[in-house]
């Protein structure tokens, strides 16, 4: 499992994503919260329900 920490222009944590074997993407915030997943099969993202809310990669707009 890889693992990209995202931050902001002053070093903070802003999330992180962990790539798994499978290659789903899944997004955490900076308190490890689970926030969603993006799964390159299907080309969806889904938020942290299960619920569809686009098509491609989008986790970044769930990271805050």
């Amino acid at each position: 499992m890889a693992n990209q920490i995202l931050r902001d222009n002053r070093g903070r944590v802003l999330g992180m994503m962990e790539t798994k074997p499978s290659g789903v993407v899944d997004a955490r915030d900076a308190n490890g919260r689970y926030l969603g997943s993006y799964d390159p099969h299907s080309n969806i993202t889904r938020d942290a329900k299960g619920q569809s809310i686009g098509t491609g990669n989008l986790l970044g707009i769930l990271i805050k």
